[in-house]
């Protein structure tokens, strides 16, 4: 809380330039701190909370960890349950299941990577994006309101799949050429492969798995903190402040609502873009050249 020592340094000490803006600043901190009102913003201290099994061991879990042992049990019975008694007229459960499959072979592994190879690689990029999207969109779920995905280690795992898959590809293809075909590209003079040759290293083996882990991370991380400040904000306005503050939080609900809805966006759009790198990095192992 400000005491009134520092309103009136903010207000005597301001630039003469601005006195009506500066007058009406010193009058809204007045206020708030006479009515004892203290906004606490969002902070990166909540993807580190304390544990809440285990405490001070190794095996220490916490609010985020329970979330994605609960966001991985819901996904298991989802896909088993979808798939376990399969009809040929499917139930409305079943049809969902199998749109969602569906959606992955034909958007991502065929059209990507072709019927054979698409076939290959189906189990580990449907895994990738259904995990990906049920961690994902645990952060709009409310008792949850933080993705699984918001943490590094789940989108470094993920990475690091699609890079040893990416890798086994290419070897299984062509065991000799691979690393040959990936770092030293044809068609250029011997010499500006002093240049290529750790540039395509860094840029294939380094920087991929890099991009493909703060991707999914910034993005869950910054929606996080986006739906946190609104929702914070209207409780801020609505109960602490109240009164005519009650419009503003009004437009603050409004907003988070709305940005609720493009976080759900967001949840499927990247599992898409995660799952569909992925199967551009394997296709770019198994192709003869690249």
């Amino acid at each position: 809380m400000l005491s009134p020592t520092i309103v009136a340094t903010v207000h005597t000490g301001a630039p003469k330039l601005e006195p009506a803006l500066t007058t009406q600043a010193a009058t809204l901190i007045t206020n708030l701190a006479s009515a004892g009102a203290e906004f606490h913003p969002p902070s990166i201290g909540e993807f580190f909370p304390d544990a809440v099994l285990f405490e001070g061991t190794i095996f220490a879990i916490t609010r985020i960890n329970l979330t994605q042992m609960l966001a991985t049990l819901v996904l298991v019975l989802f896909l088993v349950i979808g798939t376990r008694r399969m009809t040929v007229v499917p139930g409305r459960f079943q049809s969902v299941v199998e749109m969602g499959l569906d959606f992955v072979r034909v958007n991502i592994a065929e059209d990507i990577l072709g019927r054979k190879d698409g076939k290959r690689f189906l189990p580990i990029l449907t895994t990738i994006f259904f995990m990906v999207l049920f961690m994902n969109i645990t952060g709009v779920i409310p008792g949850l309101n933080i993705a699984g995905t918001s943490v590094i280690a789940v989108p470094m795992l993920l990475a690091i799949v699609a890079y040893v898959t990416f890798i086994y590809a290419g070897i299984k293809k062509s065991p000799g050429g691979f690393f040959k075909n990936a770092l030293l590209p044809s068609g250029v003079p011997w010499p500006l492969y002093i240049i290529i040759v750790p540039l395509e290293f860094l840029s294939t083996f380094i920087i991929r798995p890099v991009t493909l882990t703060l991707r999914l991370l910034m993005n869950m991380v910054v929606g996080h903190l986006m739906l946190v400040l609104f929702f914070s904000a209207t409780q801020f306005f609505v109960v602490d402040l109240s009164g005519w503050w009650t419009a503003l939080g009004a437009g603050s609900l409004a907003f988070g609502f709305a940005f609720t809805l493009f976080e759900i966006f967001v949840a499927f759009l990247q599992a898409y873009v995660f799952a569909i790198l992925t199967a551009v990095y394997i296709q770019l192992a198994v192709a003869e050249e690249h």
